[in-house]
C-alpha cells in the first residue's frame, strides 16, 4: 500500500501521516502551530490486478532532493493534483513532472493505493518529507472516509480559498503552450513564472540524474 505521506516535525520529530490523528498539533507555513481537523482518506483498488492503472490514479514521485539540496529528505508520493510550495506560489505535482526526479509512478506492485490528505481549519501549507506541501483544501465526498467528515462537521465548504496564488497549466493545450515558451526562450523569453519553475526543476533533475545523489 502507498501512502501520500505528511510528517509532523512539532515536538517529537517526523511522524508517519498514519499516526496523526484530529487534534494533533502541526507546524505550518502561515499561521504558526494548527491542530489537525481531519484526516481524508482516499483508497483505489484495481478491479483487475492482472492491468496497468488507470493513469488518472497513480501517484507523482517527488525523488529525494528534487526540489533543492535534501528536500525533499525522502521520495514523496503525493496525487497529480497535491500543490508543493515554490517560490511563492502552489503548483500541482503533476505539473512538475520531469521524467527524472519528478515522475509518474506506475504502482505496477501494488494493487491497492491509500492517499491521506490533512484538513486544517484553514488552507495552509505543511511539510512533507521535508518538502513544503498543502493542506487540503476542498473535501470530496470520494474520500473513504467522508461520512465521518459529515458526522462531524456538515457539508464541507466549497468555496474555501487557497492560502496563497496556485498556478497550473490548466490542461494540455495549457502545457503546450508553455513548452513552446521554454523552447524559445535563448532567443525571446516570454516564460511565466511557472514555466520558469518547471524549468528549473527539469534542469536540476538532469544534473542530479548524472551524480549518486538521485537513488531510486
Amino acid at each position: 500500500m502507498l501512502h501520500e505521506g505528511h510528517n509532523n516535525s512539532h515536538r517529537r520529530g517526523d511522524r508517519k501521516v498514519e499516526e496523526l490523528a484530529i487534534g494533533d498539533l502541526l507546524p505550518t507555513a502561515f499561521d504558526g502551530i494548527r491542530p489537525i481537523q481531519w484526516i481524508g482518506r482516499y483508497s483505489y483498488k484495481k478491479s483487475d490486478p492482472s492491468k496497468p492503472w488507470v493513469k488518472d490514479v497513480l501517484p507523482v514521485r517527488i525523488a529525494r532532493s528534487a526540489l533543492a539540496p535534501n528536500v525533499p529528505h525522502a521520495d514523496l508520493f503525493v496525487t497529480k493534483a497535491h500543490a508543493l510550495l515554490i517560490d511563492g506560489v502552489l503548483v500541482p505535482a503533476g505539473s512538475l513532472i520531469n521524467g527524472t526526479t519528478i515522475v509518474l509512478h506506475d504502482a505496477r506492485e501494488l494493487d491497492e493505493l491509500e492517499f491521506f490528505h490533512i484538513k486544517l481549519d484553514r488552507h495552509d501549507v505543511i511539510d512533507a518529507q521535508g518538502a513544503p506541501c498543502e493542506t487540503l483544501l476542498i473535501v470530496s465526498e470520494s474520500a473513504a472516509n467522508f461520512a465521518d467528515f459529515y458526522r462531524r462537521y456538515g457539508v464541507p465548504a466549497s468555496d474555501e480559498l487557497s492560502c496563497v496564488q496556485r498556478l497550473s497549466f490548466n490542461g494540455g493545450r495549457g502545457e503546450l503552450k508553455s513548452r513552446l515558451r521554454s523552447a524559445i526562450s535563448p532567443w525571446v523569453d516570454r516564460r511565466r513564472k511557472l514555466d520558469v519553475i518547471r524549468d528549473h526543476l527539469e534542469e536540476r533533475g538532469i544534473a542530479l540524474s548524472k551524480t549518486s545523489e538521485l537513488t531510486y
